[in-house]
C-alpha cells in the first residue's frame, strides 16, 4: 500500500472570506487578508485549514459518541481533542483509537516529547476562480498558474488579453482593467476538467482566462472591502475614533487546496498501533466530517459580520493530468501582412 495519498478539494464561498494578517497595516485598508509572498494572490493558510478542521471533526465526533470515556473518567471529544492538548485533565486524550488526535495530530506541551504530527497535511487554498465584474456581467477569472493545482498544463495563453471561448471585436474590462479579447480553441478541454470537479454550469460557462502576470492584479483590485465602526454600548452609537476598513475573498470565489492523508499502518502511538483509521482513503474520510459545519460555522475572521461560509463541493482524489495547447486567434486586431518600412 502507497505511503500516502492526495486528496483534491473544492471550496466555493458562500459569504466573503476574511483570513487576516494578524494586524492594521498603513495603506489603503486597515485589515489585509493573508497573500502569497510571491504572487500576491490571496490564499487560506494550510494551518488555519488544519486548525478549523480539527474543531469541526471533534464536533462531529462528540455528536456521534457524547457519552465518551477514557480510563473510566469522561474525555469528550469536544473540546478536549480540539483544544491546546496541555498535559491537562482537559487535553488531548492521545489514544490510537481516537480519530482526531490520530489524524490532526497532538502535542504534550512545551519541552516535552512524545508529540504525534498527525496523519493529514493541508496544503493553502488557493484562488482557483475568481468572480470579476465586467460589463457583460460577472466573469470567473483564472490563469494557467493555478489551473495547474487541477492538473491542466495551459499553454498559449501569453499576450495581454482576456481569452474566451469566442473572440470579440470589443475590449473587454475585468474590474477597472481593460483588455483585448481573444478566442481559446481549446476552452472546452477547461471547462470539461472544471465539470468533473464539480463546479457549477453558472461558473463554468463564464470562464475567462488571463496570463499569470495579470491575475494577481484582477484579482488584488476586485476584492471585496467593507468599512465598519465599533459601537458604545452605553449610547448604542458609533465610538468615536474607531472606524476601520477591512478585505475579503467575494462571495462565489472557488478555492482549491490539497489534502496529503499518510498510511496509517506506517506510524504508532506510545508503542501502539493506531486503530483509529485503517488508510489513507480513512483519513480522507475523517476530514470530510468537518465539510458541513464548514458550509455553515465557517472559516476566518468576521463571522458576526456575515463572513466565513465555504461549502465544499468536490474531494477526491486529483484528476489525471492534462496538456491544453490552445490554437489562439486574436479577434479585433488587424495584423500587418507587410515587413518593416511596408514591404512586402
Amino acid at each position: 500500500m502507497a505511503s500516502y495519498e492526495k486528496f483534491i478539494q473544492i471550496g466555493m464561498a458562500l459569504d466573503p472570506i476574511h483570513v487576516g494578517t494578524g494586524g492594521a497595516r498603513i495603506g489603503r485598508v486597515d485589515l489585509t487578508i493573508v497573500r502569497d509572498p510571491v504572487t500576491q494572490v490571496p490564499k487560506i493558510p494550510g494551518s488555519s485549514l488544519a486548525g478549523v478542521y480539527r474543531t469541526y471533526v471533534a464536533m462531529a465526533e462528540q455528536e456521534t459518541n457524547p457519552n465518551r470515556q477514557v480510563n473510566g473518567q469522561p474525555k469528550p471529544y469536544y473540546p478536549n481533542c480540539a483544544g491546546l492538548g496541555l498535559e491537562t485533565n482537559n487535553g488531548h486524550c492521545r489514544k490510537p483509537d481516537c480519530p482526531v488526535c490520530t489524524v490532526f495530530g497532538f502535542a504534550r506541551g512545551a519541552g516535552q516529547g512524545g508529540g504525534f504530527a498527525g496523519l493529514a497535511a493541508f496544503t493553502d487554498a488557493h484562488v482557483l476562480l475568481f468572480p470579476a465584474p465586467t460589463r457583460q456581467g460577472p466573469k470567473w477569472v483564472t490563469c494557467p498558474m493555478v489551473l495547474r493545482l487541477v492538473g491542466l498544463d495551459v499553454k498559449g495563453v501569453d499576450d495581454d488579453a482576456v481569452y474566451l471561448q469566442n473572440g470579440s471585436n470589443d475590449p473587454l474590462n475585468l474590474g477597472w482593467l481593460l483588455l483585448p479579447v481573444q478566442a481559446y480553441a481549446q476552452m472546452n478541454t477547461i471547462t470539461s476538467q472544471l465539470q468533473s470537479l464539480g463546479i457549477p454550469d453558472s461558473i463554468r460557462d463564464r470562464v475567462a482566462l488571463v496570463p499569470d502576470r495579470l491575475f494577481a492584479h484582477i484579482v488584488n483590485s476586485n476584492l471585496e472591502v467593507r468599512t465598519s465602526v465599533s459601537i458604545n454600548p452605553a449610547t448604542g452609537a458609533a465610538e468615536e475614533g474607531a472606524l476601520f476598513s477591512y478585505e475579503a475573498l467575494p462571495r462565489c470565489t472557488v478555492l482549491v487546496w490539497e489534502i496529503i492523508a499518510k498510511n496509517p499502518a506506517h506510524f504508532n502511538i506510545g508503542g501502539n498501533p493506531i486503530t483509529a483509521v485503517s488508510d489513507p482513503k480513512a483519513v480522507h474520510q475523517v476530514t470530510q466530517e468537518a465539510h458541513p459545519y464548514l458550509e455553515h460555522l465557517g472559516i476566518g475572521g468576521m463571522g458576526t459580520r456575515g463572513m466565513g461560509r465555504v461549502q465544499v463541493i468536490h474531494a477526491n482524489q486529483p484528476p489525471s493530468n492534462q496538456t491544453v495547447q490552445g490554437n489562439s486567434a486574436a479577434s479585433g486586431q488587424t495584423t500587418s501582412s507587410t515587413g518593416q518600412g511596408g514591404q512586402p
